[in-house]
């Protein structure tokens, strides 16, 4: 889901690019590049995955005119790259969408707060809880993992997406209208989980050294 008309005050939509900017700086300091540079394969995984995902969010669903509906993806990007490069992906993708003419430039910051920063945070957490504090168990990383850490994702998005409304929506019935899309989030949250959870699935089946987050050693060969 995010934004593409302006239904947020002008003062929302700067605080929204500042704290954007804050955590793509923050991505930016960790130096991924780094990572990119060194493996000419995970330059091409990676590039690939941002064009699929630009791709894939013009099936999109357009509940109402200031609001589209889509998967984000976000949480499968954060598996199996982490957040600095899933983040530098969101960006990509919604700066794609702006020169496509899909969304007005102004939404740039609060539609990668709510497509990129926010569930990117969410996953993060639920991964380090899954790698600290749970059982070295492979349906452990896929359940709680993928399946229920990227469908909380989604839930946190589309709460940051009505919270922003209810903070500055200029039009008095867009946040009836907002209240009305949060009935929605039920629908695609199983499908954001099953989605990331299949595509992760058969990741760590035939590819697990591709999955960032995923110790092969901890989770197969220990077992």
């Amino acid at each position: 889901m995010s934004f593409s008309e302006l239904v947020l005050a002008p003062w929302l939509l700067w605080l929204g690019a500042a704290v954007s900017l804050a955590f793509v700086g923050l991505a930016l300091s960790r130096r991924p590049w780094r990572a990119l540079l060194d493996d000419h394969a995970l330059q091409h995984r990676w590039l690939a995955a941002t064009v699929m995902v630009m791709l894939l969010w013009q099936l999109r669903a357009q509940a109402v005119d200031w609001l589209t509906l889509h998967l984000m993806f976000t949480a499968l990007l954060t598996l199996i790259f982490k957040a600095p490069l899933a983040l530098l992906s969101i960006v990509a993708v919604n700066l794609a969408m702006v020169l496509l003419g899909r969304v007005e430039w102004p939404l740039l910051g609060v539609n990668v707060l709510v497509t990129g920063v926010v569930p990117a945070l969410v996953i993060s957490l639920v991964w380090r809880l899954v790698d600290r504090r749970l059982p070295d168990h492979l349906m452990v990383f896929l359940f709680v993992g993928c399946f229920f850490g990227s469908a909380l994702a989604t839930l946190a998005a589309g709460g940051a997406a009505v919270g922003l409304m209810a903070l500055g929506a200029t039009d008095p019935g867009a946040m009836h209208q907002a209240l009305e899309y949060a009935r929605f989030l039920p629908l695609l949250m199983p499908s954001e989980a099953f989605i990331t959870g299949m595509l992760m699935s058969i990741l760590l089946v035939y590819h697990p050294d591709w999955v960032a987050t995923f110790n092969d050693h901890r989770y197969i060969d220990t077992k």
